[in-house]
C-alpha cells in the first residue's frame, strides 16, 4: 500500500495549516528536524507520517494533532 493511504488527509492539513500561518514548507522542515526532502516526501505522500513526525510538526506550527488530523473539539473520541 502507498503512504498516501496511511497518511488520509494528513499532508493536506498540514500544508493547510502551513499556508494559513504564512510559513514556509522549508522552514517548517528544519525547525522538526527533518531534511527537505524527508518533509517533501511526507506531505507529497511518499511516505509515512509516523506519531513522533506529527509531535514534532505540530509543535512546530504551534497546533494540536488532532488539527492536523483535521479533527475539531467537537468530534468525540471513539472508545
Amino acid at each position: 500500500m502507498r503512504a498516501a493511504y496511511y497518511n488520509m488527509n494528513l499532508p493536506e492539513n498540514i500544508v493547510r495549516i502551513i499556508n494559513e500561518k504564512g510559513m514556509k514548507q522549508c522552514a517548517v522542515a528544519e525547525r522538526a528536524g527533518f531534511s527537505k526532502q524527508q518533509f517533501n516526501d511526507m506531505i507529497n505522500g511518499r511516505k509515512i507520517i509516523k506519531p513522533c513526525d506529527l509531535l514534532a510538526i505540530s509543535g512546530v506550527l504551534g497546533v494540536t494533532e488532532n488539527d492536523l488530523y483535521g479533527m475539531d473539539s467537537s468530534m468525540k473520541e471513539v472508545v
